[in-house]
This record gives structure tokens, sequence and C-alpha cells, in this order.
């Protein structure tokens, strides 16, 4: 089994935990990076590309679905830290449009409850950011926003987006690479072509049916339909588009990256990177029916944080490396947390908690 890239010297059980993963995949390939102590240590890649056997290869991107999340948020967090955006005032400030009575700091940490849309849309409205976010505006929240949370699994990103591109006249994508992914060489991007794609594999009707979740969370992510849709998620339309929620296409170095400058004090300031990796809602959140923790864009856990995506891909921080795991054949996240826990023995570290 092919497998390429490079680790440091001790990180060699990272490898082979990888490599047995890789094995045990039916689908589509996988690749995993590790930041720590200002270098990259781990950068592995291995398996298809394609149905039709095309290699994954260094460069090949992967679409991780809510690993996008963490890279949209930082758009609407370093207009705050600038000065430009108030977590605390009301979204219509700048979103006049805007029915839902929510903050700024509400969106961002999924309290807003603007998860599901009552007006029936097809698939051409994921392909068409004003009508999205027309049909976002005129929503009523799912609960009075501030009083519980839930993630907003498919709109997080217009939520976000419709603030920067009110504050900074940029969408989201554009945003990202002039001002995030560009300026640190990080390979992740909103709205790409499709020649380095990897093709999403295992999205049957036995794995969807599988995601055991509340009726919201299926309201949520079923209108407009095409989220699961192979034939949607692997086409041409859908990677050009900006769907930030769950659409970014990137390197598992690149995901790795933008944790890695996280730790390294490159993006946000001390304060405000406090701030957004410190729970500031906990419980069942009412959406996936889970016990959450949300931070301002950020999945918040004891001494960690970051962002797992349905189908196993994540990425994210914990004492004081940067991790990511992406994979194109849909699965559970139990093949990630072998390969992080690998990693973290090298460092003399317990294991994730189950």
């Amino acid at each position: 089994m092919r497998l390429d890239g490079a680790v440091a010297g001790r990180f060699e059980p990272v490898r082979e935990a990888f490599a047995e993963v890789r094995r045990e995949q039916s689908g589509t390939g996988a690749a995993v990076a590790a930041w720590h102590e200002g270098s990259y240590v781990v950068d592995l890649w291995g398996g298809t590309a394609s149905a039709d056997g095309r290699s994954w290869e260094r460069d090949s991107i992967v679409q991780p679905y809510s690993v996008s999340k963490p890279f949209a948020a930082m758009t609407a967090l370093l207009l705050v830290d600038r000065g430009e955006l108030d977590l605390d005032a009301p979204a219509r400030r700048y979103w006049p449009e805007l029915r839902a009575d929510a903050t700024v700091r509400q969106i961002l940490s999924h309290q807003a409850g603007l998860v599901a849309l009552d007006e029936p849309a097809d698939t051409s409205v994921l392909y068409d950011w004003d009508r999205m976010c027309a049909l976002l505006a005129a929503q009523e929240p799912a609960w009075e926003p501030g009083t519980a949370h839930g993630e907003s699994a498919l709109f997080y990103g217009h939520l976000v987006g419709a603030l920067v591109r009110a504050v900074s006249g940029r969408g989201v994508g554009r945003f990202l690479a002039d001002e995030v992914c560009g300026p640190l060489g990080l390979d992740f991007a909103f709205g790409v072509p499709p020649g380095r794609c990897v093709e999403l594999t295992g999205l049957t009707p036995e794995f969807v049916a599988g995601l055991d979740r509340p009726a919201l969370y299926r309201r949520a992510i079923a209108n407009p339909p095409g989220v699961w849709d192979p034939a949607v998620v692997n086409g041409a339309a859908w990677r050009a588009a900006e769907v930030p929620a769950v659409n970014g296409h990137g390197t598992a170095r690149g995901v790795a990256g933008l944790y890695a400058a996280l730790l390294s004090g490159k993006l946000l300031s001390p304060g405000l990177l406090a701030e957004a990796t410190t729970p500031l809602c906990s419980g069942v959140d009412l959406v996936l029916g889970i016990e959450t923790a949300w931070g301002l864009g950020f999945g918040v856990a004891p001494g960690s944080f970051g962002m797992g995506g349905t189908g196993g891909s994540y990425g994210g921080a914990a004492d004081g490396y940067a991790f990511a795991f992406l994979t194109g054949s849909m699965g559970d996240h139990a093949r990630c947390d072998r390969v992080e826990n690998a990693f973290r023995s090298c460092l003399g570290l317990p294991p994730l908690a189950p």
C-alpha cells in the first residue's frame, strides 16, 4: 500500500497507526499532519483520490465538511480583533434585513437559532449566496437567541459571511485567501476548481441513516438538499460555490497550519484567542443531540479546541500541538482518534478521552 510523506524520527508510530487506518478504508484515501514546537513533525498521505484510481498526491485537497467552520469563523474574528466588528452588537447593525434578534457573539457561538429553513429550497440555492442569505434573514429562529445552542450545520458560513461581507466588502472565500490562507501559505479555500479535489466516497444511504441525530438536525441538513449526495458534493458546481459551513477544501497540512498559526500568536490577539477557545455555552446541543461546548467558531474541551466533520475528518489544537486528519472515505472519528493517540503517545501524553 502506497504511503507518502514524512515523519520526524520519534513519531514513527504515527506512520504505523496511519498505515493501519489506510489499510482498513475501502474508499478514497486520507492524510494526516501534525505540528509541534515550531515545525511539522508528521505529514503523511496515501490512497486514491478518485474511484478510477487516481493517486492522492501531496497537493490533493479534500472536503472535510464541518472542519471548514473555524476557517469561516476566522474571517469574522480578524475583524473583531481590528475593532471593525463588535461581538456584542446586534447582528442587525451589519445585516439590517436579519429577522433574528441575535448578537454577533451568538451567531459565532451557535446560539442564534438559525439552523433550519421553513421555506422549501432546492439544491440550486446552495450555489446562490444572495438567495440563501435572503432566506436566512427572513427565517424565524428555532429558539430565542442566547437561550440555547445548536450547531448551524449548513448555514454557519452564510451567517458569518454575511457579516464579513457587510463590514469588509469581501466574501468569506476572498477574505480568507487575502487575510489568512494566502499570507500563511495554507492550502485551504472556499470555492475551488475541481482539478486537485479528492472524490468523497461512502456517502451511501446506509451511512446517512446511521447519522443518529434529532429531527431538528435532519431538517437542518436536508433543506436545501444535496449535502449528502455524492453527485452534488463531487460536482464542479458545488466545489466552485461557497457554502462555508461545510465545503472548504484543503490538505491536512493546511488545516493543521491554521491551528499552528493560532498557537504561535500569528492570527489573533491573546485575549481574543482565549475568548474564542473558552466555552460560551455548553450542554445538550439541540441540533446534534449530544453534549457540546462552543467558543467563537470552535468546539472546545479542556485543553483543546477545534472541529470535527461528518465523515471522520478533524482539525484542532491540544496540549500545545496542532493536528489534522482528513479523509475522503466516510466513516466515524475512531480512525482519527487512533492516529492522534499514536501521536500523543510519542509526546508522553495520555490518550484522548473516549
